[in-house]
């Protein structure tokens, strides 16, 4: 036997695929949030183009980043949920029941401020596993448990809000939490300092008395990236987040290797529901009211800014970074519009348009990413 011969047919043999190099355009493919970048760029160069330049200036930029953020909140924890394999179109009600779980306490019991929190944030905990073990028990789609629930939490709102002070609005919020620490954790601008030092250097516009024309960051916004690259850590770098994928992609799977599937999902929901909850403390303490209609919607904004994100509408595939990308993209084009001579009508257009675009884009990309080099 020629061991030179069979030395070189086993050098000149089959490369496990594993060891195998990857080009770099497809390692780019299989990132779930690069469409969104692309998006973004997109949108950017179009109002860059077509709406005034005062967009982007820094009082601009943070017209657009409020309602982004606060949307982001809510989008990043719809995608983990998508991620997982389920929908929770419950958080857009959830937003106004945690408004007035959070303010009757506070204003009409007497309640301190952080013991009213912890009660919304405990109501919101409560809804997130009813809705977990009721998809998870009955093997209803989360579609249309989550469903029942928007009518459910917007309705038992309106009722609580009606019996409790005869309108669909609770007023007097700011009033008995004014003396609070954590007004400043939930409302108003962060780094007024820093931002009033900017003012005085020169590096800020500012008005003719010299105050700045942006007095600091809304905490919203602080929110919004700390919880974005907290959820992407959890997402890619932990167990449970190896779990999320593995439940998303195939839960019977995942169950038989001994991944808590039941657990994780719940979990999942639990996270929807203390998201809303989050928003909703913001926007009661920022505008001293709990209102019946807040957050109508939002869920349908959510799950839009999830897909835009790169998630999929079948699970098991997405990205957190990609749902704060959704929700830039999103705030950018809502405020954007005004910015421009555009009718503000042709929003919900562009944001279909964009839907659309994603969805396609996502499954495209996906199959890119999926086959071989």
């Amino acid at each position: 036997m020629n061991t030179t011969t069979s030395d070189a047919d086993a050098k000149s043999g089959p490369t496990d695929e594993r060891l195998a190099k990857v080009s770099l355009a497809k390692t780019l493919l299989q990132r779930p949030e690069v469409g969104a970048i692309v998006g973004l760029i997109a949108v950017i160069i179009f109002f860059s183009v077509y709406a005034d330049s005062r967009m982007f200036s820094l009082s601009g930029i943070m017209n657009f980043m409020e309602p982004a953020a606060q949307l982001g909140i809510l989008a990043i924890a719809a995608a983990l949920l998508m991620v997982g394999g389920e929908f929770d179109l419950s958080i857009g009600s959830m937003i106004a029941f945690a408004g007035i779980a959070l303010g009757v306490p506070l204003v009409l019991w007497g309640w301190p401020l952080s013991l009213s929190i912890l009660f919304a944030f405990g109501v919101a905990v409560v809804t997130g596993i009813m809705n977990g073990f009721i998809v998870l028990r009955s093997g209803l789609p989360s579609f249309i448990v989550t469903l029942a629930f928007l009518f459910i939490l917007r309705g038992l709102t309106l009722v609580g809000l009606k019996e409790a002070t005869g309108t669909t609005q609770l007023r007097g919020v700011k009033e008995a939490a004014d003396d609070s620490w954590l007004m400043e954790l939930f409302s108003g601008d962060a780094f007024e300092g820093l931002f009033s030092w900017l003012a005085q250097m020169g590096w800020i516009d500012t008005f003719k008395n010299g105050t700045p024309k942006v007095q600091g960051v809304p905490v919203e916004i602080i929110w919004f990236v700390v919880l974005a690259f907290a959820a992407s850590w959890l997402l890619t770098k932990t167990r449970f987040g190896n779990w999320i994928f593995a439940v998303g992609g195939d839960p019977v799977a995942a169950r038989n290797v001994g991944v808590p599937v039941t657990f994780v999902k719940i979990t999942l929901f639990v996270l929807t529901a203390m998201s809303a909850t989050l928003v909703a403390t913001i926007t009661v303490l920022e505008f001293g009211t709990a209102d019946a209609s807040r957050g109508l919607l939002k869920e349908f904004h959510a799950i839009i800014a999830a897909v835009i994100g790169g998630c999929l509408l079948t699970g098991g595939y997405g990205s957190a970074i990609g749902a704060m990308v959704g929700a830039i993209i999103f705030g950018m084009v809502q405020i954007g519009i005004t910015y421009t001579n555009i009718n503000l009508d042709w929003f919900q257009v562009f944001m279909g348009a964009i839907l659309l675009i994603a969805v396609v884009l996502n499954n495209w990309v996906r199959k890119k990413a999926m086959s071989s080099s």
